[in-house]
């Protein structure tokens, strides 16, 4: 029956600090309010350029391969894969060219674009054939014959890897695309599983005019013969941007007002998108366009942001979100391969960097395990009324099974420890044909601080291995459900319920 599932309140408490800290708010049976989240809800936008840094060229690259299964053991599937970009504009095909092999023309790097993107591709359908190496794939990217060829193969048939999407250009918006008899080339039809993505902007008017997915109803797109082979609506957006080397305040971008406000922008463009049955998804994003800023983007702050943001985008109906990726760049939750540049100002390394994740890529594993690998996962947003900490709450059925909170309150070096601030988190549980649980699972995001770039760990777990594997002792805690529990400035925990 509706509402007969537990609830459970916050209540305000002391901080452990000298100084009071707490907050207060409502977390109760949202079931009625919640939305469908996807298992491979957190998904990756790559640079086209260096695609095959990423793949693998003869033979998968592991670490990478590693970071995409670390999640889908988690989750129950892998992120989907979006290749494009940038660099996707300057890609051109040459059937001439054979095998896994890119003819790339970069430009010179500067301070504050240490990994700039080519500015000239070719490729031949070699190129996208090493997608065999990952788990399954879903491609997006300008240059239609490289990659239906390439997904036509043999050797890319025979595996697990599989085209679902198509987007003619990149970010139309910022210049003017033309395509004709796409259609018929690729024999793509309503009955396809391949279908396009469209209206890749990279802003919108969020209205009936200007560009918009609202100005693209309201002419017909939609209804007209093209517009039934679109299966999805995909527009980018990033937090802020670096492009021209401006700074950013780490507290600025982890603080929950701005994560909401840089989605909820969106609300109207995404309900007028499912009122026609069409899919809505963030197909590239991140903190700050032109790859991220140094000290923000990269440290560890950012994975809590990372982390309220992919899940309050499922709450205001993105299907999923592609967190944008390119070699170097300061943003990465993975870096696939050795760096010899710095990628915070491009100063030479005296000792090359190794493959590695960065600190958003936990945020990645705390959301696929949220998530779970059930496919039945609905997720609701708690009220909470402090700016600083944020709660969600997942449902496998109708059954309350996990809660995600988190405490962006930065806490930064040369900080003492004793002024590491804490709120107290009390549950309460009522009425509902669960009952209360008999004890709950803590799990924690230990973060030393905000502005560190390496050292999280994932309850007592590491994944900054030279694999990307695991590496540690598990550390959960089990708590008496009338003692509730702390959460620190600068952490995230996973609540379990166990009934």
């Amino acid at each position: 029956m509706p509402g007969e599932f537990p609830t459970f309140s916050l209540r305000c408490f002391l901080g452990l600090s000298t100084l009071p800290f707490c907050f207060s708010g409502q977390l109760g049976s949202l079931l009625s309010t919640s939305l469908p989240i996807a298992r491979d809800h957190v998904s990756f936008s790559l640079e086209q350029d260096r695609w095959l840094d990423w793949s693998g060229a003869t033979s998968r690259n592991e670490f990478f391969y590693n970071t995409l299964d670390n999640l889908k053991q988690l989750a129950g599937l892998p992120p989907r894969i979006r290749i494009g970009a940038n660099s996707q504009d300057n890609t051109d095909f040459n059937p001439g060219i054979q095998g896994p092999i890119a003819q790339t023309v970069f430009p010179d790097y500067t301070q504050n674009v240490p990994y700039p993107e080519a500015k000239s591709v070719v490729v031949g359908d070699g190129y996208f054939a090493t997608a065999r190496f990952l788990p399954r794939v879903n491609l997006g990217q300008n240059n239609l014959t490289a990659s239906y060829l390439a997904f036509a193969l043999p050797e890319v048939k025979t595996m697990e890897s599989f085209l679902t999407g198509m987007i003619i250009g990149n970010e139309p918006d910022l210049w003017k695309t033309f395509a004709s008899n796409i259609t018929d080339v690729l024999k793509i039809s309503s009955t396809s599983t391949t279908k396009f993505w469209a209206a890749a902007f990279a802003g919108s008017s969020y209205a009936n005019y200007g560009f918009s997915p609202q100005t693209l109803i309201n002419q017909g797109l939609f209804s007209s013969t093209p517009g039934r082979l679109i299966s999805t609506i995909d527009q980018h957006a990033y937090s802020g941007s670096f492009c021209q080397g401006n700074g950013a305040l780490l507290q600025d971008l982890m603080t929950k007002a701005n994560i909401r406000g840089n989605l909820t922008r969106f609300s109207s463009d995404i309900a007028a998108v499912r009122a026609q049955n069409i899919d809505y998804v963030m197909g590239e994003t991140n903190s700050f366009a032109c790859h991220g800023a140094p000290g923000v983007s990269n440290v560890a702050g950012a994975a809590l942001w990372t982390l309220d943001y992919l899940l309050s985008a499922a709450q205001v109906g993105m299907s999923r979100i592609f967190f944008h990726q390119g070699i170097g760049f300061k943003y990465n939750l993975i870096q696939p391969v050795t760096l010899t540049r710095s990628k915070v100002d491009g100063s030479p390394l005296q000792t090359p960097l190794p493959p590695h994740v960065q600190p958003q890529y936990y945020a990645a594993v705390i959301a696929a395990e949220a998530i779970g690998p059930k496919g039945n996962t609905r997720i609701s947003e708690l009220s909470i009324g402090d700016g600083r900490v944020a709660g969600y709450a997942f449902y496998e059925g109708s059954k309350l099974s996990r809660a995600v909170i988190i405490n962006s309150l930065a806490f930064f070096k040369g900080s003492s420890a004793g002024s590491r601030q804490s709120v107290h988190v009390n549950l309460s549980f009522a009425g509902g044909s669960y009952g209360a649980p008999k004890s709950i699972t803590v799990k924690r995001l230990d973060i030393p601080h905000a502005d560190d770039e390496t050292g999280l760990t994932w309850g007592g777990v590491t994944y900054e291995s030279a694999d990307a594997r695991p590496r540690g002792t598990a550390n959960v805690t089990t708590v008496n459900v009338a003692n509730g529990f702390d959460i620190r400035a600068t952490e995230a925990v996973l609540v379990t319920f166990n009934n």
